[in-house]
């Protein structure tokens, strides 16, 4: 009896010291860039192309021919040096003034302490095209973030989530493409506020899922400020909702917030 006493002993001591260096290891430092991330860029529509009279042509048919044949026609031509359409201006991310945060809600098991967990990273970049004469013309471009860089109040929940559950050091960009505006006012005034929906392609851990933010933004000279929030479950982006076993467990909703600030790019 006393030796399988030792036995158990044995095995629980061992399930311990695992789960102490499991948890260590998980939480020990991940190499992070420091870099802000590149998204590809937006070009202004020009002015409607201008067309020109082709010259006339006419062909001669041979002996063998019934008759001869000639046309006439226009084909449209491109002014290079055409000005951008008028209204339209093309705002790019300030990374320096911007952020993308994520809010997730965090039980501690030994307590049952319900927080809020918030990580924040300024490691983002995209581009807006805003048209104030057509406002049916605006475009969102593609919108990168580098999520390695997210940082809460806890290096360790940051490294555990680096490591574990984003896997950052292979997927470190969260890539949002192919954005449809939706909703968007008719008449877009300097200094008012206004709302619009963007929907578009969201890729993170390798995986791809529609989704939609709810946007408010206010343009002020060249100067163009907004707040985008979306919600999604981890889950659905095959990432599991951080769980480490008798610490925490985190809950598979994750609310998305983009902060920006962009400014105009000189034409």
């Amino acid at each position: 009896m006393k030796k399988f006493g030792l036995i158990i002993g044995g095995v629980i001591a061992i399930a311990v010291i695992g789960a102490i260096a499991y948890t260590l290891w998980l939480t020990s430092d991940v190499e992070v860039s420091t870099s802000t991330p590149v998204a590809a860029t937006l070009v202004l529509p020009t002015t409607a192309p201008t067309t020109a009279a082709a010259p006339a042509t006419a062909t001669t048919a041979s002996d063998n021919t019934a008759a001869a044949t000639a046309t006439t026609g226009t084909e449209p031509t491109t002014d290079a040096s055409q000005p951008a359409a008028a209204g339209a201006k093309i705002y790019r991310i300030d990374a320096s003034q911007s952020s993308a945060s994520y809010q997730v809600r965090e039980t501690f098991l030994q307590d049952n302490k319900i927080v809020d967990a918030v990580g924040v990273t300024k490691a983002i970049a995209g581009e807006l095209l805003i048209d104030t004469a057509t406002p049916a013309n605006s475009q969102v471009g593609e919108i990168v973030v580098d999520i390695s860089q997210l940082q809460s109040d806890s290096e360790r929940r940051d490294n555990a989530i680096r490591r574990e559950w984003l896997e950052s050091s292979k997927y470190p960009n969260a890539v949002f493409k192919n954005g449809v505006i939706s909703n968007l006012p008719s008449d877009l005034k300097e200094g008012v506020e206004f709302s619009f929906q963007i929907t578009g392609d969201m890729t993170i851990h390798d995986t791809t899922n529609p989704l939609t933010f709810d946007v408010t933004a206010t343009l002020n000279g060249d100067t163009l400020t907004g707040k985008a929030t979306t919600k999604f479950n981890m889950s659905s982006f095959n990432v599991d909702a951080p769980d480490i076993g008798g610490m925490l467990k985190a809950e598979d909703e994750v609310l998305l917030t983009l902060d920006l600030v962009a400014t105009a790019v000189a034409q």
